[in-house]
């Protein structure tokens, strides 16, 4: 007779023995909440602090005045109650913009030289080349850009990083633009949104990649407004060109106009008349492409992803317009020392309306290396920067 015990089945061994421990698929995983604490009014003595030492320096203060701005402004921004830090310093800035200047300046020369020496034949074959180069620069000191700021954000004190290469970049900028030349505007809206995708499909937070996702991005649509702006613009410069058209020939009959090569006090009113008709105008263009641009950051925050977290970006055309309006008349009216404060009211617009959902596993990000040890003085050479 057979024991009993003979015949018991056998315990399955827990799966915890037989593979080891089961790890935890939400360690390190935070739902993301993002606030900010910025106060524009506090950047009024900074604003006129950096105005004031770029006119003593000839603008060579910029540099320190945009590192103290942004060492605010990225203070002023909470992810989960916790503050970012800005740790670039004005001289990687100063020192950026030296060797920019170096490699705008020797293409520069070449050009000239050889307009003055060449055959008329031989100097319009350099013209082309230049111009593609200078586009192609310019993609290139966009995405430099964005690289040395990633570079130097940290959060948690673990540095962000911005992978892939600034050549490829300036290419793929380059190519766009042509396309949007031959398509009379119309492959923009597609290459911002190619652009950004380049830009955030190769972010890291330290070790952990942040994504972007084509499809989602897509879900925000940008033809539709891009159209309302297209032909809003068509129609207000023919209404600009026949006002125009309309006082030229009401003065030249009233014998206002001066006759042609001279030069006169009508003159002046004439141009005065001309400038004053387009600030006129300036927000109604700017109205008209609200809705584009509205779009646009909102279609470029859902295709952000991180692990299992996505962004949303909630602005609405009318407040974004009224933001661009008053930030560029106070920045006019000032003479640019208001800068400062009007970034600040521009991050604060943003970051109270960026929304996250789902967890992303910012827990179990590892440092990495500091990036470049120079700044973005591409886009400070060609007059553009983020903040």
């Amino acid at each position: 007779m057979t024991d009993s015990t003979d015949d018991a089945p056998t315990p399955a061994r827990p799966l915890t023995d037989a593979l080891g421990p089961i790890s935890d698929p939400d360690e390190g995983a935070e739902t993301l909440v993002f606030t900010t604490t910025l106060q524009p009014s506090k950047f009024l003595g900074l604003s006129l602090k950096n105005g004031l030492l770029n006119l003593v320096t000839l603008t060579l203060w910029r540099f320190w005045g945009k590192t103290e701005v942004r060492r605010r402004v990225w203070r002023g921004v909470r992810l989960n109650d916790e503050a970012f830090e800005y740790t670039g310093r004005g001289v990687e800035l100063f020192v950026g913009f030296l060797l920019a200047l170096v490699v705008l300046g020797a293409p520069f020369l070449l050009v000239v030289f050889g307009v003055q020496f060449l055959r008329p034949e031989l100097a319009a074959l350099l013209i082309l080349p230049f111009y593609a180069f200078l586009y192609w620069l310019w993609g290139f000191g966009v995405f430099s850009a964005f690289r040395y700021m990633a570079s130097r954000t940290t959060w948690r004190g673990i540095r962000f990083r911005l992978t892939g290469s600034g050549a490829n970049y300036g290419l793929r900028f380059l190519g766009y633009l042509l396309l949007t030349s031959i398509t009379f505007g119309w492959f923009w809206p597609a290459a911002e949104r190619k652009l950004a995708g380049s830009v955030w499909g190769g972010m890291r937070f330290g070790d952990r990649k942040i994504a972007f996702q084509m499809g989602r991005s897509e879900g925000e649509s940008l033809y539709g407004p891009f159209a309302i702006g297209w032909l809003g613009t068509a129609v207000g410069y023919i209404v600009l060109i026949i006002i125009v058209g309309v006082a030229f020939a009401a003065l030249s009959h009233a014998g206002l106009l001066p006759e042609p090569g001279t030069a006169g006090p009508p003159d002046v009113v004439f141009i005065l008349g001309i400038y004053g008709l387009m600030a006129l105008l300036a927000p109604i263009f700017m109205l008209i492409w609200s809705p584009y641009h509205a779009a646009k950051l909102r279609a470029i925050a859902r295709g952000v992803t991180m692990d299992k977290a996505g962004f949303t970006l909630k602005v609405n055309a009318l407040p974004l317009w009224w933001l661009m309006l008053s930030n560029l008349f106070l920045i006019i009216v000032t003479l640019g020392f208001l800068t400062p404060w009007a970034q600040a009211r521009t991050a604060r617009f943003l970051i109270t309306r960026l929304k996250s959902d789902g967890k992303a596993k910012v827990g179990l990000a590892h440092q990495t290396g500091r990036g470049p040890g120079s700044g973005e003085g591409l886009a400070d050479a060609f007059g553009f920067s983020a903040i």
